[in-house]
């Protein structure tokens, strides 16, 4: 409608400077008024009647006046002004402390006017010029400070500590009638017909929620990637959106325990599984190596501290970041940096190498050379081939077993 294209551009126009109207535009509904300076002392009920009052004045002759016109336009931003001092006196700024601690959200008083936001409680803008407001510094809900006191949703981040594991169970719908027709967490009465309430379903806890707790926000799902390797964000509702992303740089994904046979199908998983595979033996160089501890060669994987702890746990941003290749890109430059600081850059790593002892020939070896095997008892590394071909018999290990035997037989 013309009515909120006019809206539209009256609202950037907001804040400029003012402009001088002739004596015939003047407009006789209290309009002249001056509604927008800072309120003195208290204000009674009438003064926001009248507020009203002027508004629906505003709306009534914004309809009535010439399409595009300047009166239009002069109306319509003085509308705005009305509209927001009709907010300010509803919500009165007041002394309000800078932390507050409710159902283990610690909310943070916000500094910014500029930055429009939604208000997680009641569903309705924040407006930072005339309103306090703030946001949770664990979970990041944001809120009016009149809505703070009735908020019921405890802070997310108290369930990611106590409970750090995801649902596996692809949309584990239970059905609207065992949810007694109500919403799974504010308990308003819901539908799917939309009467009271429309019902919306998370994708994720598979239950329905009403569109004050789902707002329709979307979100890679953790069970259709590691049953379906699916990476298509799916509706969730607000509790969902903000776990899942607290909970995506979390490692708690044992994929050989849960889904094995997905490293059957995705090649880029074997490819990463090999080079963390390859980083984990590559790590007892570099804590025994001064140089390597100096230049902290282990900090450029401080995001996926992980990876130096194990090769099997997983978090939802690696399976993201694997399925879109940038995973494969990072990793493959710091095992080429860790390798070459072992084999070429530091005589003291390179002295800790092998020489295969079943040849005795070739390069020095170390244990993750691709063309290597790993003795499972010793750690001693030969050449693959030569390895599978002397398999029953490792000459570290016999030599060791030796040495037992002669010193059990010298303390007899």
């Amino acid at each position: 409608m013309f009515c909120s294209e006019v809206y539209t551009e009256a609202s950037s126009e907001l804040f400029s400077e003012t402009k001088t109207h002739s004596s015939d535009r003047t407009m006789d509904l209290g309009l002249a008024e001056d509604h927008f300076s800072r309120p003195v002392g208290s204000f009674v009920a009438s003064d926001i009647e009248q507020l009203k009052l002027a508004i629906e004045e505003c709306k009534k002759l914004i309809l009535e006046l010439p399409e595009h016109s300047e009166r239009q336009k002069d109306t319509v931003v003085k509308l705005i002004h009305l509209r927001l001092k009709l907010q300010e006196l509803k919500d009165p700024e007041e002394d309000e402390p800078n932390l507050r601690v409710i159902l283990e959200h610690r909310f943070s008083k916000e500094k910014s006017k500029s930055v429009k936001q939604t208000c997680d409680k009641c569903s309705t803008i924040i407006w930072g010029l005339i309103q306090t407001w703030y946001t949770c510094t664990g979970c990041y809900y944001r809120c009016h400070s009149k809505c703070m006191n009735q908020n019921t949703k405890p802070c997310v981040r108290s369930k990611v500590s106590h409970q750090s594991e995801y649902e596996l169970s692809i949309c584990p719908e239970i059905g609207l009638d065992r949810q007694d027709y109500r919403c799974a967490e504010c308990r308003t009465p819901i539908s799917l017909r939309g009467v009271p309430s429309e019902a919306r379903q998370c994708d994720y806890t598979g239950q329905y929620y009403c569109s004050t707790c789902h707002w329709n926000d979307t979100a890679i799902i953790p069970a259709r990637v590691i049953h379906n390797w699916e990476f298509e964000p799916r509706k969730v509702c607000r509790s969902s959106m903000r776990y899942l992303t607290l909970m995506m740089p979390r490692p708690v994904l044992k994929m050989k325990e849960i889904n094995p046979l997905l490293f059957n199908f995705v090649e880029e998983l074997v490819e990463i599984r090999k080079l963390r595979h390859d980083i984990l033996l590559m790590k007892p160089y570099f804590i025994t190596c001064k140089e390597a501890m100096e230049a902290r060669l282990l900090l450029q994987l401080q995001d996926r501290q992980h990876f130096v702890e194990n090769d099997d746990m997983y978090s939802l941003q690696d399976l993201i970041d694997i399925s879109t290749g940038r995973l494969s890109c990072s990793l493959t430059e710091i095992h080429t940096t860790f390798a070459k600081h072992i084999k070429l850059d530091c005589e003291r790593c390179q002295a800790k190498g092998f020489v295969c002892e079943l040849c005795k020939e070739g390069d020095v070896l170390f244990p993750f050379d691709s063309h290597t095997s790993v003795c499972h008892e010793c750690s001693a590394v030969f050449h693959r081939d030569c390895y599978y071909d002397h398999s029953t018999t490792c000459p570290r290990c016999a030599r060791m077993t030796d040495r037992q035997q002669d010193e059990v037989e010298e303390e007899k």
